[in-house]
């Protein structure tokens, strides 16, 4: 799959915003697939870090108050994300841990590979079945798989939850990043 930066945040974003504003106030407390995460902390996490990641690049954005509102600060964020995607200026994200890289691809990366694959939490939060695309699912596993003891080690996901070699490739990435694909909120 080959799309520039902006048009994979532009398609990524207009998936998770469906499911943003289809939540009733009522589904932001919901929890999710992420321990100790609800649904309004899915949305959360992708506002605030991604805004302190950008600094890297000399970005400074605004705070947004996504408890007071999430789908009004959801679609400002998804605004000011487009906005650099849009015109990235040359600018060069430098981070201690990635190194430096133009911004648009560090975002694309590190950032909408993050919407993309949290929007199965948030669908699993809201009571839906989400479909990330087996082809997309297949080539992040395949990318990620080698990498698993750095990204075990970094603390970004949690121990790997068996799942069948034969399953779906969504249902074995999940897996691999630590989410129970048979998860589904209490009732």
């Amino acid at each position: 799959m080959s799309s520039s930066p902006a048009r994979q945040h532009a398609d990524d974003a207009a998936r998770f915003t469906e499911l943003v504003e289809s939540a009733s106030a009522a589904g932001w407390g919901r929890p999710s697939p992420v321990a100790g995460w609800t649904a309004l902390d899915v949305v959360r996490h992708l506002v605030e870090w991604s805004r302190g990641f950008l600094r890297g690049a000399g970005i400074e954005l605004p705070a947004l108050d996504v408890d007071a509102d999430p789908v009004a600060a959801w679609k400002r964020h998804v605004a000011d994300i487009q906005a650099v995607l849009d015109d990235p200026a040359g600018r060069v994200l430098s981070n201690p841990h990635t190194g430096d890289k133009p911004v648009d691809e560090a975002i694309d990366q590190f950032y909408t590979a993050d919407v993309w694959m949290h929007r199965w939490d948030l669908a699993k939060a809201l009571g839906r079945e989400p479909d990330l695309g087996e082809e997309r699912c297949a080539a992040a596993l395949a990318g990620m798989e080698p990498l698993d003891r750095m990204l075990r080690d970094s603390g970004q996901f949690g121990a790997a939850v068996p799942v069948a070699q034969d399953a779906p490739a969504q249902d074995r990435l999940m897996g691999f990043i630590g989410r129970d694909p048979a998860w589904r909120p209490a009732t």
